[in-house]
């Protein structure tokens, strides 16, 4: 029986199961996953790494297989958001989003910027923040630390949620990260989860890449109202075509 191999963005991790037995139940496929940042994963493709399927956390990983070749069809299949988490202990009645990222005491880590989409969409967002408050967020990119989701960063173990144990391990006082990991969070007594506001605030585009024929039915369930339902469940947002 053939087995795919699919390497998947690490924020796709905790849903990926769920969808993989909802598309085994149908196709009588299996399928193998292998997950990490998704710029890295790109990496190993590009390298020569077997691969029928990528799902990544941008669509501009899949887009650059596309163009070189190394990818068959490109798509998208849902979208999330980013959150702020905190230390609740450091949180005063008078903070916010903003005003928590701006005190000078605490210190603020983000994903890797281009090894991890997470890390560019921060950056995105202190874009987003520049063009409202001119200096802020040149100075919050000056203040963050990129502290996973790169070649060399610390080490989180698989099924660990990296805003949970940079703080835990004092290693950050707060985390820029993908809003689908709220409500997991928020089961952490010690930690408080801030919803960044639209107008600052990106959209993470998810995308994927087949590289073989054999994948092709894999991406087309991906867009199935089962597997948009199983997405929305685990605090993604469903895609739908614009």
């Amino acid at each position: 029986m053939t087995t795919l191999k699919i390497l998947a963005a690490g924020s796709l991790r905790a849903v990926w199961p769920d969808l993989v037995a909802a598309f085994s139940a149908l196709s009588g496929l299996k399928v193998s996953t292998d997950f990490g940042p998704a710029g890295l994963l790109r990496q190993r493709i590009e390298a020569g790494e077997p691969c029928d399927f990528f799902a990544s956390a941008n669509r501009r990983h899949p887009e650059t297989l596309l163009q070189s070749g190394r990818a068959t069809e490109v798509g998208l299949f849902a979208t999330n958001t980013l959150c702020l988490t905190v230390r609740r202990d450091i949180v005063t009645k008078n903070d916010d989003w903003l005003s928590l990222l701006c005190r000078d005491n605490l210190r603020l880590a983000t994903s890797t910027p281009l090894s991890d989409p997470s890390g560019d969409y921060a950056w995105q967002l202190f874009d987003n923040i520049e063009q409202q408050h001119p200096g802020l967020g040149i100075m919050l990119k000056t203040k963050a630390r990129a502290l996973v989701g790169g070649p060399d960063s610390l080490l989180v173990h698989a099924g660990e949620l990296a805003a949970q144990w940079l703080i835990e391990q004092q290693h950050a006082d707060m985390f820029i990260g993908y809003a689908s990991y709220a409500p997991r969070l928020r089961r952490c007594p010690q930690l408080q989860v801030i919803t960044i506001p639209a107008p600052f605030n990106v959209q993470a585009e998810y995308g994927w890449a087949y590289c073989s024929a054999a994948a092709q039915p894999f991406a087309a369930f991906l867009s199935s109202a089962a597997a948009q339902t199983i997405l929305q469940q685990q605090g993604f947002i469903p895609f739908t075509d614009r």
